[in-house]
């Protein structure tokens, strides 16, 4: 059950739009407005795409937990989604998306489905949100407003505390940053959006010299609808081994809510 906001005409619902083609078949556009240092599409705005259609085959409204094996990277153009219902349960739903171009999995995930709407559970939070100074006192490098080739720049606005080192050549930074982050074009963030924005950080191993870095597996769970506003970010790395490093991400709302969290495994080039 997706939320439309394709009538206001938002950059990312346009580019992750499908069309039913039969049941549990979508077709789609991978668009080149999403690129990164790479020069392929992001991977979250290509899960994002696949959920969306996997979104419009389950019950419940929000994806809580999902997980993701990007098996080769995205090319702008034409995709194919195919979906599976796993479970339909009274509380939560699951179910199996691919999204393919060419004939090959570019994308395979699962994920359970839920209903997010607030209640008044438990709450237990030994760490809170990012301590940041109001987005409008935060920086905004001038190699992020709208650089070439890294068009995925373009789409979201990036406000850190301070200059990040490695824009200078600095590699023996600390692989941890807090920063805002929210769409440029004034989208609000939302459990439809999240799974992919909790890819959206710039990878935290840029502060040890590591630039060239590909996800083989990502795990995202949503854990509330978030507030309007900028959203308090927070991703770091602990572990570098064997050519593959982990990336943890939270991001937390407005209101400082923790509205969702990921852990990658990451391959270094």
């Amino acid at each position: 059950m997706s939320l439309d906001h394709n009538a206001a005409g938002y950059e990312y619902d346009r580019d992750t739009r499908v069309d039913k083609t039969a049941d549990g078949t979508f077709t789609a556009t991978v668009t080149d407005g999403w690129t990164t240092f790479t020069t392929h599409p992001n991977g979250g705005y290509v899960l994002g795409t696949a959920l969306n259609a996997l979104g419009q085959t389950l019950s419940q409204p929000d994806p809580v937990a999902v997980s993701a094996f990007f098996l080769r990277p995205a090319a702008p153009g034409e995709a194919t989604v195919r979906t599976e219902t796993v479970r339909e349960g009274r509380r939560t739903a699951t179910g199996q998306v691919v999204l393919e171009q060419g004939g090959k999995e570019v994308v395979r995930a699962t994920a359970t489905y839920g209903d997010l709407s607030p209640n008044d559970g438990r709450e237990l939070h030994l760490e809170g949100p990012p301590d940041l100074p109001p987005p409008n006192q935060c920086h905004v490098p001038a190699e992020f407003d709208r650089p070439d080739g890294v068009t995925i720049a373009h789409r979201l606005d990036y406000r850190y505390p301070e200059r990040p080192g490695w824009l200078d050549g600095r590699k023996d930074d600390r692989p941890h940053d807090e920063f805002w982050l929210r769409f440029a074009d004034g989208r609000e963030a939302d459990t439809h959006s999240l799974p992919a924005m909790v890819d959206f950080a710039i990878p935290a191993v840029l502060n040890i010299g590591e630039f060239g870095t590909i996800t083989v597996e990502l795990t995202a769970h949503v854990r509330a609808r978030p507030a309007p506003g900028w959203l308090a970010c927070r991703v770091f790395t602990k572990h570098v081994s064997g050519g593959y490093h982990e990336e943890d991400m939270e991001i937390w709302d407005s209101r400082g809510t923790l509205v969702a969290q990921a852990r990658q495994l990451a391959m270094l080039l």
